[in-house]
């Protein structure tokens, strides 16, 4: 199957990386490589872009894409929270910015035996790299009824989490748990008949949580952050595509901690914790995708992108 992957907020996010010919640019979440190709374009012949993806069928597809660009493209297949590794190995100190398209591609969602999905029945998988060991399967089969709970409860954000976590803990015990629409059917029957007429599918955000606790992606975010913001040349920045309300938050909490890092008492009348603010804020609030686009692609709708800038 092609790659294909709508770029969101394309334009917004390589407008707010001010691309500057000359300059070293990193795309932490390479995916098809359409926020990249548009990096490329506007460097002009001259800089370099790093692409990082963990994914084997993403860094193929990106490769094709951006192979007009020649030595101006490096491609590394690693996960971007060891992107000072991947500069490292690369004798790059500091970049002039770095873009994150962060949650699931349009390919993985609609590659069926990648297990994404909760719509085609496929093996249980989820794994963005498929050199990972543990895949959902392990999740849905070997996690207590607790740690599902508190899983669904977090990352799912969904109110039914316990009766879910119970239904699939019983299911397993008559037998284990193999496949994508056994795991939905499951879901369907810890949900009441009337919230699922009235709601989007019922296994939406069981599946999201599963897929976050397995791939580590707000753990990863998290500890992120403030590395990508240190890699940062003067004046370079850093642009994140969130996709739903915890990731939002983190990228929210971390820009406001780096833009005032000081913890000193509010009463205190000078700042004695020597924290220094290491750059601003440039979205007070997030920018979405305009309405021709959500209509053009209905999964922009919950995509949100904050910038930061280094001082």
């Amino acid at each position: 199957m092609e790659f294909r992957h709508k770029s969101v907020l394309l334009n917004e996010t390589v407008d707010n990386l001010n691309v500057r010919p000359g300059g070293i640019y990193v795309d932490g979440t390479l995916g098809g490589g359409g926020h990249s190709y548009e990096i490329a374009r506007r460097l002009q012949g001259k800089g370099r872009l790093i692409g990082i993806d963990q994914d084997e069928d993403a860094i193929k597809a990106a490769g094709q894409k951006l192979e007009e660009f020649g030595e101006l493209v490096t491609i590394v297949r690693d996960n971007y929270c060891n992107i000072k590794a991947v500069l490292d190995s690369l004798n790059i100190e500091k970049v002039d910015g770095i873009m994150l398209d962060l949650g699931v591609s349009s390919y993985q969602l609609d590659t069926a035996q990648r297990g994404f999905s909760y719509m085609e029945d496929a093996p249980l998988d989820m794994r963005m790299d498929k050199r990972q060991q543990i895949t959902a399967e392990d999740i849905v089969n070997d996690y207590s009824e607790m740690e599902l709970f508190h899983i669904i409860r977090d990352y799912g954000e969904d109110k039914f989490a316990k009766n879910i976590a119970k239904h699939i803990v019983r299911e397993r015990e008559k037998k284990h748990i193999r496949t994508t629409l056994e795991l939905a059917e499951i879901i369907k029957g810890a949900i009441p008949m009337k919230v699922r007429v009235n709601g989007g599918h019922p296994a939406k955000r069981t599946f999201q949580a599963i897929r976050i606790e397995l791939n580590k992606e707000l753990e990863v975010l998290k500890n992120s952050i403030d590395t990508m913001i240190d890699l940062l040349n003067e004046d370079g920045r850093l642009c994140i595509i969130t996709f739903h309300s915890l990731e939002d938050r983190i990228v929210k909490t971390g820009f406001r901690r780096n833009e005032n890092p000081c913890t000193c008492p509010p009463d205190f009348p000078v700042c004695v914790c020597g924290n220094v603010s290491k750059g601003k804020v440039i979205t007070r609030k997030p920018i979405l995708p305009s309405d021709d686009e959500i209509e053009e692609n209905k999964r922009s709708k919950s995509s949100k992108l904050r910038v930061f800038e280094r001082r």
